[in-house]
């Protein structure tokens, strides 16, 4: 077996190998590619490491991954990170833009049409955070990896 050591941000190879990151440039198959990252990771994350992921936990992050670059793409100029890590039972979500303006859900409207994402994204996650950075923002969404038993997931909160 080969010995690895943490990482400089003190990672531990495990961690290591259940992340992963993409540059997405803005183009019209950025959405398409980021969901099927998220779907190719969970199952990696499952294959290679034994975690059990749920179906619900990958429609989940399919769902969060395409409105979160959608959004990004739509009020944000320039490149888009998306970052994928496991977190104990949580899958993270983190989507960097360059547009500092942190995202507010706005209450229910029925007859709003469209707007809703990010009431959606908070809905189905356990978490949720916005973080103004240095230059732009970054979202960071939290989603369990398995259902409860009883059909309950943890409680919601920020991450």
């Amino acid at each position: 077996m080969d010995s690895v050591s943490a990482g400089d941000d003190g990672s531990l190879p495990r961690e290591r190998a259940m992340r992963t990151t993409v540059a997405l440039d803005g183009g019209g198959a950025d959405i398409a590619h980021a969901r099927h990252l998220a779907v190719g990771f969970l199952t990696r994350v499952q294959g290679e490491h034994g975690l059990p992921v749920s179906q619900r936990a990958l429609d989940v992050t399919q769902l969060v991954v395409s409105e979160l670059v959608t959004n990004a793409r739509k009020y944000a100029p320039g490149p888009v990170l998306l970052d994928l890590r496991i977190a104990g039972d949580m899958v993270e979500v983190v989507v960097w833009d360059s547009e500092p303006v942190l995202p507010i859900a706005r209450s229910a409207d029925a007859g709003r049409v469209g707007q809703h994402g990010l009431e959606i994204v908070m809905a189905v996650a356990q978490g949720f955070e916005a973080q103004r950075e240095p230059f732009g923002k970054r979202i960071t969404v939290r989603i369990a990896l398995l259902d409860d038993p009883e059909g309950d997931l943890p409680g919601r909160g920020t991450v």
